[in-house]
């Protein structure tokens, strides 16, 4: 079976299903999951505009809720994958 090829931000896997966004490797320890919560329009296109972003323990055998590591919201798209990235960096490194 081929390997799906996956869209890339800063060397590392972005997928995107509907308003949500997933970034890392689930391989890893750690992965990012952003959420679109509203969106605007700017000359014609829709945009995000608030994003939920949140640093998750990719461990299945933790609950839900001890996934969560660290949460936060951004306004703009630009911004939540820019946290997103230092996030996931800091807590690579702390495997």
């Amino acid at each position: 079976m081929a390997e799906k090829e996956f869209s890339t931000y800063k060397g590392k896997p972005l997928v995107r299903c509907g308003d949500e966004l997933y970034y890392g490797s689930m391989d890893q320890r750690f992965v990012i999951r952003m959420q679109i919560k509203t969106k605007k329009v700017v000359n014609g296109l829709e945009i995000a505009d608030k994003v939920a972003i949140q640093l998750l323990c990719t461990d299945p055998d933790l609950s839900p809720r001890k996934q969560l590591v660290k949460s936060s919201e951004k306004n703009g798209l630009y911004l939540a994958l820019d946290i997103a990235d230092v996030w996931l960096e800091r807590a690579l490194k702390t495997m």
